[in-house]
């Protein structure tokens, strides 16, 4: 599955969390209320997709994007995709010489 790619180095997640009023620890609260599993996202990986230092994080799962657009979009009704780009499309061209559905 591709990874999102946070917009603007994670400048409208952050605005989106002032709006919010949320906190990195109120957020990935928030995750686990929106999330069917209830687990929700960690402060951490929140961390990581807000941060703007060496610890801070461009791409994550199309799951943990979608927890945290969700829990931010009940307080600020912002939608995915103006917080997180899709990659581009792969320009591989390399042949396989199995289908991808074959287990080996």
């Amino acid at each position: 599955m591709p990874k999102l790619h946070r917009k603007d180095d994670g400048r409208p997640i952050r605005a989106a969390m002032d709006r919010a009023g949320l906190s990195i620890p109120a957020l990935a609260e928030a995750t686990k209320r929106v999330d069917p599993a209830g687990k929700g996202v960690s402060p951490a990986t929140v961390g990581h997709l807000v941060g703007q230092g060496k610890t801070a994080r461009d791409n994550c799962e199309l799951r943990t994007a979608w927890l945290v657009t969700e829990a931010l979009h009940r307080e600020t009704s912002t939608p995915l995709q103006d917080l997180f780009a899709m990659p581009t499309g792969s320009t591989s061209n390399i042949e396989r010489s199995r289908s991808d559905a074959e287990e080996e």
